[in-house]
């Protein structure tokens, strides 16, 4: 099958939506299928199966950044690439975002599915109603990633979505090499700004024992704020942005992965990476992340923003041997439950229906 997978967000930014897409598109050509990815790249592309549609604009959207393309070049570029390749079907991860994933719906050069990965609110959405609810009726299937997710697409959009679930790429945790650390050691990774929680986990570590070590990667609008506030924190590494085999290396190094968001995450795929990682995951107890692990069983999860319970959360696993392990454990198991291998064999069975359904309306 020759699969066109389109994104609306720069590849070369990292995101949780980008990593799907070129993790699913992986598992397909694995899977025997061609599939080229179309999207906006602020550098090299990150894939011999990418497209790059031309450099991304920063747009403010559900409390974070997203790196979307929508000026006239990058759409011309879409219905040029759409044209020459021909594909069979259309994969639209975010399909209402602005950009390449509304110019392949409304230009639609072949039948189309659209993933929904977002939760919380969208201006577009409140703000023009009419034309996304005609925009997404010109898609042949629709799901969504989490319960949220659906709710919000359903509610602005209307329509039916199936759920399914965004996946981890195991394969890549078990070739990549192991970050090395001399002391107990902490990993955040994420965008630093008020929704992912990082000063709750900085407060947190206030309250932890002067051998820990925390690994911070990313940046953000709440860099410069953070690092002044805890300056004196010799326990403190910031990393920056740091590359995707950097951060599997790290998370297998790491002794304790915490996301300690406070909202607006849709589905909490980066536990399962640290799940993946083989490294116990403490994290706050929001919807997006109770779709991916249960309490007390593959996550510690505690009361988003209280930083006095992350504290005890981050001292249980780091001192005790026992849950450390039974964590591990069981988070490796619901890790392989949301494999990459099985997304792939989700949506090749989608994307046939659509082609028989295309087929009976000829």
């Amino acid at each position: 099958m020759r699969i066109g997978m389109i994104c609306p967000y720069s590849l070369t930014v990292p995101g949780g939506v980008q990593t799907q897409v070129l993790g699913l598109a992986r598992a397909l050509r694995r899977k025997g299928h061609a599939v080229r990815v179309l999207a906006p790249c602020d550098g090299p592309p990150p894939d011999a199966g990418v497209t790059p549609l031309g450099l991304s604009l920063p747009t403010a959207a559900n409390g974070s950044v997203a790196p979307v393309a929508p000026d006239p070049s990058a759409q011309l570029r879409t219905i040029r690439a759409m044209r020459d390749e021909a594909f069979e079907v259309v994969h639209l991860h975010e399909p209402l975002a602005p950009g390449p994933t509304t110019t392949a719906l409304l230009t639609r050069p072949a039948p189309m599915i659209g993933t929904f990965h977002m939760a919380g609110r969208s201006l577009s959405y409140e703000l023009m109603p009419n034309v996304v609810r005609y925009l997404a009726g010109r898609l042949d299937d629709r799901v969504a990633v989490s319960e949220d997710a659906r709710q919000m697409a359903r509610d602005s959009l209307g329509g039916q979505y199936d759920l399914t679930f965004n996946a981890v790429e195991l394969r890549r945790f078990d070739d990549s090499s192991t970050w090395p650390n001399e002391a107990p050691t902490i990993l955040f990774v994420g965008r630093h700004e008020e929704r992912k929680g990082l000063r709750v986990l900085l407060d947190a570590v206030a309250l932890m024992p002067p051998d820990v070590r925390v690994w911070i990667a990313g940046d953000g609008p709440e860099t410069e704020t953070l690092k002044a506030t805890f300056a004196g924190d010799p326990r403190l590494e910031w990393l920056g942005a740091i590359s995707e085999s950097e951060k599997i290396a790290r998370l297998k190094g790491a002794d304790v992965f915490c996301a300690p968001s406070l909202h607006g995450e849709s589905f909490g795929v980066v536990l399962l990476e640290g799940m993946a990682a083989g490294t116990p995951v403490v994290a706050s107890d929001i919807p997006g992340y109770a779709n991916a692990a249960r309490q007390g069983s593959d996550a510690l999860l505690f009361a988003p923003g209280n930083h006095e319970a992350l504290a005890r959360a981050l001292r249980e696993v780091l001192r005790n041997e026992s849950k450390r392990s039974a964590l591990v454990a069981s988070g490796r198991e619901r890790a392989e439950e949301f494999s990459m291998a099985t997304l792939a064999d989700f949506y090749v069975g989608r994307y046939e229906h659509m082609l028989e359904l295309a087929a009976q309306r000829r």
